[in-house]
């Protein structure tokens, strides 16, 4: 069980519109290379300065929700599957007093 600060970390890296967005695009692996974004990408897709994006991926990075791994002269990104799901226990274990 993660700690209350953890979990408030977590809540307020996922209480950012912007952030929801990253996610969104996401995926839940670093297995499928065409499914990961780079920062550059990231800012195309979104619309969004990539220095805005870069903050953002590091809030959701500390947070941590989102990994990431260079590839050359890029950084990939993909939310940690196993990070979310504790947060989703978390959560679970609030609203539903397990």
């Amino acid at each position: 069980m993660m700690g209350n600060d953890k979990l408030e970390q977590q809540l307020k890296a996922i209480g950012d519109k912007a952030r929801l967005r990253i996610l969104k695009l996401l995926p839940l692996t670093d297995e499928d290379c065409e499914a990961l974004f780079n920062v550059t990408e990231l800012s195309e897709e979104l619309g969004i300065p990539q220095p805005t994006v870069s903050h953002h991926l590091n809030v959701l990075r500390n947070a941590g929700l989102v990994r990431n791994r260079k590839m050359c002269r890029d950084v990939y990104y993909w939310i940690d599957r196993e990070a979310v799901d504790n947060l989703t226990s978390q959560l679970e274990q609030i609203f539903y007093k397990k």
